[in-house]
């Protein structure tokens, strides 16, 4: 459910998606694809006892949403 939340307010999740539905992914991959990064992120932050920082989606992360 984070990832499907994550798809319409998150720029960088939803390049991060689109990114894999152009690599050729299905919709359930690409979904699972990301639940997995998030994951990670998140045990990162876990792990460094740190809060998690967003940052700005780069210019070609926007180019990639805008192509979408």
């Amino acid at each position: 459910m984070s990832s499907f939340a994550a798809l319409s307010h998150c720029p960088r999740s939803r390049a991060y998606y689109d990114k894999k539905r152009v690599e050729g992914k299905t919709h359930r991959q690409a979904i699972a694809a990301l639940s997995r990064q998030r994951l990670n992120v998140l045990w990162a932050c876990i792990r460094a006892k740190t809060p998690y920082q967003t940052k700005q989606p780069s210019s070609a992360e926007l180019a990639l949403c805008e192509l979408a």
